[in-house]
């Protein structure tokens, strides 16, 4: 696999990457949820708490897929 400038492979940097803004994301819609249902808007909190989960899952998924690298060697800097 090719490394790029970070030590790790573009795939697992990819994955950490998606995986890093899938939670950051859903820590932010968090609060859209709070201020929809503040707004009465409970079909707007219920649509902003689906997008948190389909996040949610993807972060879920790069973690299986990181898991799965690691345990394989085929991911990260090589360990001296």
């Amino acid at each position: 696999m090719a490394t790029g400038e970070t030590g790790f492979d573009d795939v697992s940097f990819d994955l950490i990457s998606l995986q890093y803004h899938s939670l950051k994301a859903g820590h932010d819609y968090g609060q859209y949820v709070r201020d929809a249902r503040n707004a009465g808007r409970e079909d707007i909190a219920t649509f902003f708490e689906q997008v948190m989960a389909e996040d949610s899952s993807r972060a879920q998924r790069c973690h299986e897929f990181l898991r799965e690298l690691s345990g394989s060697g085929e991911s990260g800097p090589a360990l001296t």
